[in-house]
């Protein structure tokens, strides 16, 4: 099958190319209601695409917020079901003046479509439409599929439980199929075993009634800003390590055997800081930077105001001061815990002169995905005909929430193919993915399927 694979995606790579830059020129921003139209719009597109590619019962499912985009081909009940998870909704696009292209007129520069959304998740989730199409075309779909394509990824996939809990006869399935996460390079390919979980807060300081002079009470009344910024920088001490008691309490150490397979893992310093443009790396010293970045739990400060941020000077002295802050977590913490001891130490630092408020967003749980699995093995198996190597199993540093939740609620474990690069800049100004890469996904999923069917008969 795979000579055919790659035939056909070379007679039709340019269609596909073309239909991804359809789909990112529709701005799906779900965190922004400007958009609102739009991600109906991308919702809507993905349902024609799926049912030009052979899917039956398509349908654009309505939730509280935006719909999830369901399809299904079954071939034969008595074989294994694959249920293919994707989001067509995307992050924000700010700062605009930061990217090189406008961030939703796809361009192809350098072997890379840029765009917002191209990687995350627009890319990898149309790879599995066209694998489809392809197993359509053919006559090679070996098994039953499933799509579920939903359009709030970015936003904590709030109504998503409420929908597999109530679809959970309609969603049966053997495993998930994601590709939401990245590889550590077309030289070196991958596949994640291992997902942080997420614990995300919003803070306010608040200190006086009303914004004052600065002038005429500075000095005697407490600065919210000036305070914020103290407490936030108690969080961590000089090695990096996080100061919430009870933080640490449920991490686990890492198996030896898995320590000693990051050790294999290629990479280079200073390109990492190089790529970066910075001389120097932070984070607990006692750890490295893979070890940091995937196995080691983290408190980041996402985003940060208050006071007079506008053209020239206004002396003020604010009222009110706040801050996104967001928590890595790793396997065995959950993330309402540590929520709660956030919440708990940050109030019990805050001095007298200010009132404190934490109000939790989203969060989501770790995941760990055993690499003696056969869907796991499946995929392995694919990786090794399409790129002609093994993949290292590795522990990504970001979040998918919905893959424990995939796993509490429908007792599935999620495979997850991701053929993104760290250097695509996901969530940043410029985004991209690339060509090679889309079209290796297409190439590949085929061929998980394959393996699957024939190791589950």
């Amino acid at each position: 099958m795979h000579d055919k694979i790659k035939a056909y995606i070379d007679n039709n790579k340019d269609r596909f190319i073309d239909e991804l830059k359809d789909l990112l020129r529709i701005p799906s921003v779900s965190a922004d209601p400007e958009f609102k139209d739009d991600v109906f719009e991308a919702a809507e597109f993905i349902k024609l695409r799926l049912e030009e590619a052979g899917a039956e019962n398509v349908e654009v499912c309505p939730t509280a917020g935006y719909p999830i985009v369901y399809g299904e081909k079954m071939v034969d009940p008595a074989k294994p079901t694959v249920l293919v998870y994707g989001h067509y909704d995307v992050q924000p696009a700010d700062p605009y003046e930061l990217w090189t292209s406008p961030p939703f007129e796809p361009v192809i520069k350098d072997g890379k479509i840029y765009a917002r959304g191209a990687c995350d998740d627009k890319g990898q989730m149309y790879m599995h439409v066209k694998a489809f199409e392809f197993m359509m075309k053919n006559g090679s779909l070996p098994c039953n599929v499933k799509f579920m394509i939903e359009g709030e990824e970015e936003v904590g996939s709030a109504n998503l439980g409420t929908y597999i809990r109530e679809n959970k006869e309609k969603l049966k399935a053997d495993v998930i199929l994601i590709s939401d996460t990245s590889m550590l390079g077309v030289e070196n390919p991958s596949i994640t075993v291992g997902l942080r979980g997420l614990a995300y807060l919003e803070v306010e300081v608040t200190g006086p009634n009303r914004d004052l002079h600065s002038g005429v009470y500075g000095g005697a009344v407490a600065n919210p800003i000036n305070i914020l910024a103290k407490m936030i920088a108690s969080l961590q001490d000089d090695n990096g390590k996080i100061t919430i008691p009870g933080f640490y309490d449920d991490v686990l150490a890492v198996p030896a055997k898995e320590q000693e397979a990051m050790k294999k893992i290629p990479f280079d310093l200073e390109e990492y800081k190089n790529h970066l443009d910075i001389k120097a790396i932070g984070g607990e010293q006692e750890f490295s930077v893979y070890e940091k970045t995937s196995v080691r739990p983290t408190l980041d400060v996402n985003g940060i105001w208050g006071g007079y941020i506008g053209e020239g000077a206004k002396t003020v002295l604010p009222s009110k001061a706040s801050a996104k802050i967001s928590m890595r977590l790793v396997p065995n913490q959950q993330s309402d815990k540590i929520s709660k001891l956030f919440e708990a130490h940050f109030k019990s630092i805050a001095p007298d002169t200010v009132k404190v408020k934490v109000t939790p967003h989203h969060g989501g749980e770790p995941v760990v995905v055993p690499v003696d699995l056969i869907e796991y093995q499946a995929a392995s198996k694919a990786y090794e005909t399409s790129f002609g190597k093994t993949p290292i199993p590795v522990r990504s540093g970001g979040s998918i929430p919905i893959v424990a939740l995939f796993e509490d609620v429908l007792g599935l474990k999620s495979i997850m193919m991701g053929f993104g690069l760290d250097s695509d800049a996901i969530h940043s100004p410029n985004e991209s993915f690339g060509v090679f890469n889309f079209l290796k996904g297409i190439e590949t999923i085929p061929l998980f399927f394959e393996n699957y069917a024939s190791m589950k008969s």
